[in-house]
């Protein structure tokens, strides 16, 4: 669906709202900005800052498989802030997870972690064929 005004939006009851609210679970917001270390990736992912930022989106890649960051979205748009993404994990969780990234420990990005909540199911949905 394109946006053009809230009139398009589907309706929604007392009642359905309602239920949607008891599907809420826990989660950590993610929020990435460039660290003392940051420069802009080059076109080389073998070496230099650019390695470093391959061998984070990697991981990242490995922690959305095992279910812990279903949704991840880099940042290019030149501000301070790099990346967001959701971790179904504790604050407490993902402050381990992040300890151990990359590109955390080599000082090209910081993080800040945010108690959330989200609601069961809500995902990016998959990209329509052409």
């Amino acid at each position: 669906m394109a946006y053009t005004d809230d009139s398009q939006l589907p309706l929604l009851s007392e009642e359905d709202f309602l239920a949607s609210r008891a599907t809420l679970r826990p989660c950590t917001v993610l929020v990435l900005k460039a660290g003392p270390a940051f420069e802009p990736p080059g076109p080389d992912p073998t070496t230099g800052v650019t390695k470093i930022i391959w061998q984070h989106g990697k991981r990242n890649a490995r922690l959305r498989m095992a279910g812990l960051m279903p949704i991840v979205c880099p940042i290019g748009d030149g501000g301070a802030i790099k990346g967001i993404a959701i971790l179904i994990a504790s604050v407490e969780e993902s402050e381990r997870i992040m300890a151990a990234d990359p590109a955390v420990l080599a000082g090209v990005l910081t993080y800040e972690l945010h108690d959330s909540r989200t609601l069961a199911g809500s995902a990016v949905p998959p990209m329509k064929a052409i």
